[in-house]
């Protein structure tokens, strides 16, 4: 038996309607036509990216210092330095500036349940 790879990511967020909002209007996702119920699943590729409702027993407002700490989670963009940008005026918290590195333009962002979230684009 042998693991291929990630296959779909969620992250667990306080309100599930809220986070779609904010990924869909602040990262430019795109609703899946369906997914499982409490969870809004984005047409991401290669990988399935959705936002859901807390699996029972997890508490967010008790997670320190935020959720997904020691967890790294990067989405690609085709331009990282205009969304950093189209973040910051959001008033969006940005929690590493944009740099040049060998994955491209590449940022650092806190979603509205605080996670981080890692911007890139094309070498």
């Amino acid at each position: 038996m042998t693991v291929t790879g990630p296959d779909f990511i969620a992250l667990q967020v306080r309100d599930v309607d809220a986070a779609a909002a904010f990924y869909e209007s602040r990262l430019g996702l795109r609703r899946a036509p369906a997914g499982p119920p409490g969870a809004v699943v984005f047409t991401t590729t290669p990988v399935p990216f959705a936002v859901r409702a807390p699996l029972p027993g997890l508490d967010l407002d008790a997670v320190s210092p935020r959720p997904g700490a020691g967890v790294a989670l990067w989405l690609r963009a085709d331009d990282a330095q205009a969304l950093h940008d189209g973040l910051v005026a959001a008033g969006v918290p940005i929690l590493t500036a944009p740099v040049d590195g060998p994955f491209g333009r590449t940022f650092t962002f806190a979603d509205p349940d605080g996670y981080a979230v890692t911007i890139h684009d094309q070498a």
